[in-house]
């Protein structure tokens, strides 16, 4: 008899890992084979979609999975049953335990209909802990230099290629024209502004500070989010001063929370290859367990679908959790896909071209469920996934629609095409296009 679940695979067995693939094929085995697989070995879909593309996701009309292309599978009436081992770890998340560790590996590696099953259990959960109140928040974001020293694997931004002619000119903004861009996001509504940008190889910690000061200055009442573990580190060590000093001098100048990003993967095998001159995941969570000492609150992150998978994803899940679980510090989990069109890993033949749609849902639903009673919001990011993918996305354990987000940048230099800003009446009507309650919000999940 033929077995339950049906996987197709590729010339490469299934399961190989990309550190095995890396040392044991050639340079142009190891593009090929990267090119034509997900994060478990296995064929991706036989479609043209890819975060950041512009194309929406083929879904058949029942499922959110896009794992067959076959009238079979898109016309079916009804899903199958999860599998034995999904279902029973999904009743167990349900009944208020959520997976351990391994039991996120297995579902990361869900396939077909198991994630069918496990986007239905985290929607379920979501209606359960949150409702179905959708928020957002009028944000901007100011990317202060595309200059950086950092040699991150997957940053179009500071290192992408002129012959896409995505990134421009480098340069570095003054303190002026970086008030100027809050002032023009206030008078637009923004009650917050993202800072991040470029490590500038004249940088100290100085600067950081003075562009809190200026912006508190002019905006004394808007939230500032602003600058990754990355650059907290970086600002400390070129004081000379500690962690935990520099921390406290951001905070007492007027910075309100620190975004997530620079996580990327918290797996330091995979950084090796991925930013090997970045931090690693101990540093990455030190930081972040200090900040939200000092009362900094701050988001947390992936950055997932190059050269990862089920492992790493469960190893990073599981560093989020315990610092979660001993600070209470992270208001919302943000998923975001790799976008692969300008990034210069995939480019040099060394990376996944960004993860398979099923991949994205599995990072939004297996998070609702590992992380039930630590971080009650799940993101869904418009800007890499466009509109549609992020409405979707709702019926998988998501419960915010991120920001307006004027002024994005970064992701639109890596490629993709959706990533212009959106209005709140936008916002809105997407939201109430999938049925839900539209709600906006402020940086720490108050009600506006």
């Amino acid at each position: 008899a033929l077995p339950r679940r049906l996987v197709e695979r590729t010339a490469f067995d299934l399961g190989v890992s990309v550190a095995d693939a890396r040392d044991t094929l050639d340079g142009d085995g190891f593009e090929v084979g990267l090119n034509l697989v997900d994060g478990s070995g296995a064929a991706r879909p036989g479609t043209d979609w890819a975060p950041g593309g512009g194309l929406e996701p083929c879904l058949p009309p029942r499922r959110v999975s896009t794992e067959w292309a076959d009238a079979a599978w898109i016309d079916a009436s009804e899903p199958a049953p999860a599998s034995r081992a999904v279902a029973a770890i999904l009743e167990r998340s349900l009944a208020g335990t959520p997976p351990t560790r391994d039991e996120v590996e297995v579902l990361f590696a869900a396939r077909g209909d198991d994630v069918t099953a496990i986007a239905d259990a985290a929607d379920r959960l979501r209606q359960e802990r949150v409702g179905d109140t959708v928020t957002y928040v009028i944000n901007r974001n100011i990317n202060y230099t595309n200059l950086c020293y950092f040699r991150c694997g997957f940053c179009a931004f500071s290192k992408g290629p002129r012959s896409l002619n995505l990134r421009g000119e480098p340069y570095l903004m003054g303190l002026d024209e970086i008030v100027d861009l809050a002032t023009e996001a206030v008078d637009k509504g923004a009650t917050e502004v993202t800072l991040q940008g470029g490590i500038h190889p004249d940088f100290t910690g100085n600067f950081y500070v003075d562009v809190v000061r200026a912006l508190k200055e002019v905006h004394p009442d808007l939230h500032l989010h602003g600058f990754t573990p990355l650059e907290v580190w970086q600002g400390a060590e070129t004081l000379g001063t500690t962690v935990p000093a520099f921390l406290e001098e951001l905070r007492d100048a007027g910075l309100g929370s620190l975004p997530g990003t620079a996580a990327e993967i918290l797996d330091d095998d995979v950084r090796l290859h991925l930013c090997p001159d970045k931090i690693r995941s101990a540093q990455w969570a030190s930081v972040m367990r200090t900040a939200h000492g000092l009362g900094l609150g701050s988001t947390a992150t992936v950055m997932f679908g190059h050269i990862d998978g089920p492992a790493s994803w469960a190893n990073h899940v599981e560093v989020i959790r315990r610092v979660q679980a001993d600070t209470g510090g992270f208001t919302e989990f943000v998923p975001l896909p790799f976008v692969h069109m300008g990034s210069p890993i995939w480019l040099r033949g060394q990376s996944r071209p960004g993860p398979t749609w099923d991949e994205v849902v599995l990072m939004h639903a297996v998070p609702r469920l590992a992380f039930d009673g630590l971080i009650a919001n799940i993101q869904a990011s418009w800007v890499k996934l466009g509109v549609t993918g992020g409405q979707r996305l709702l019926d998988a354990g998501c419960n915010d629609f991120g920001g307006t987000l004027m002024g994005e940048i970064i992701t639109r230099s890596a490629g993709a095409a959706q990533a212009q800003e959106m209005t709140p009446v936008e916002f809105e009507d997407a939201i109430r296009g999938v049925g839900r309650r539209p709600a906006q919000r402020t940086t720490r999940y108050l009600s506006l």
